[in-house]
């Protein structure tokens, strides 16, 4: 989970998020969270019609792109692999976000590197370093996960990760429950979620329709590497 950089709605909104889910049930958390980091994490999120994605142009891929890509990869993998110990992550500042919830992958974030990262780039400085955990609770570094204000163009993006081999994605047109009415995060209506990622309310009047708070953004841009997952660039450069 990114820590946002743009505005107090995103970080209200980000705070909207975790304390709901946290504050509701040990038994319907894990059913909350799920459908907040199927987005989260692009589970079969990623198309070009989601209201609540906003993904960066694509672009064909050239040749520099395939160049400067391998040397990120590298530099992250130099870098960042004494993460390969969480414990490590832990004591540089990285916090992991809902740890009593089981999600396919782990944000550890470092609130310090997210501030940083809304004016400059480091790639050994990522906003969240991403873990799978294992059945003996182990945790496994897949990649990492870099952030950047959301009011950048994309080509200030570019500069970053060329937006020939990953595209930098949005999370927008979120409905969330209203403060203190976080036991509606499981509210559903026709088979589908009121709010949330998995919502078909995608606008403000639709939102208060059903008495939510509606952010037209949550965060700002954010890409994921998946540099000690595979060398397959398919899979590096995937959301998946």
């Amino acid at each position: 989970m990114p820590i946002p950089t743009t505005s107090m709605n995103s970080r209200a909104a980000l705070l909207l998020v975790a304390l709901a889910i946290r504050s509701i049930p040990l038994a319907a958390q894990a059913g909350a969270a799920d459908a907040v980091t199927r987005q989260m994490s692009h589970h079969g999120h990623e198309s070009e019609d989601n209201p609540h994605l906003r993904l960066s142009t694509a672009r064909p891929r050239t040749a520099e792109d395939s160049v400067r890509g391998s040397r990120l990869v590298s530099t992250i993998r130099r870098e960042l692999a004494k993460y390969q110990d969480v414990k490590v992550a832990i004591a540089d500042g990285y916090r992991q976000f809902l740890p009593n919830v089981v999600l396919p992958v782990y944000h550890f974030t470092n609130n310090r590197y997210g501030f940083e990262a809304a004016f400059a780039f480091d790639p050994a400085k990522p906003t969240s370093l991403l873990y799978r955990k294992n059945g003996d609770g182990s945790f496994t570094l897949t990649g990492v996960m870099y952030t950047a204000p959301a009011v950048l163009g994309e080509q200030r993006l570019e500069p970053r990760i060329p937006l020939g081999l990953a595209r930098w994605h949005q999370h927008t047109n979120w409905c969330l429950p209203k403060q203190g009415e976080e036991s509606r995060w499981l509210e559903t209506r026709d088979g589908k979620p009121v709010f949330g990622p998995e919502s078909p309310i995608a606008s403000a009047d639709e939102c208060a329709a059903v008495r939510g708070r509606f952010f037209p953004r949550l965060f700002g841009w954010m890409v994921h590497v998946n540099a000690f997952e595979s060398d397959d660039p398919a899979v590096i450069w995937s959301h998946q």
